[in-house]
């Protein structure tokens, strides 16, 4: 016989939220810092103006799995 039962859904941890706002702003910050970044310093990171613009506007989810919780 199997006994079955009734579990309630957790919640997420509060300070799970607050490392995903941190992470979500951290992410706004580099992608708006990337479009200040002259020829010179893109090049330096091997990137150019329409790679660091396609980066820059990529959407705040779109983020390298090694990122995500």
């Amino acid at each position: 016989m199997f006994a079955l039962f009734r579990t309630r859904p957790t919640l997420p941890h509060p300070g799970s939220l607050i490392r995903l706002l941190r992470r979500i702003s951290a992410t706004r910050h580099q992608r708006r810092a990337l479009l200040r970044l002259d020829e010179r310093l893109l090049r330096d990171i091997g990137q150019d103006q329409l790679s660091a613009r396609d980066e820059a506007n990529r959407p705040i989810w779109d983020v390298p799995q090694h990122w995500r919780l």
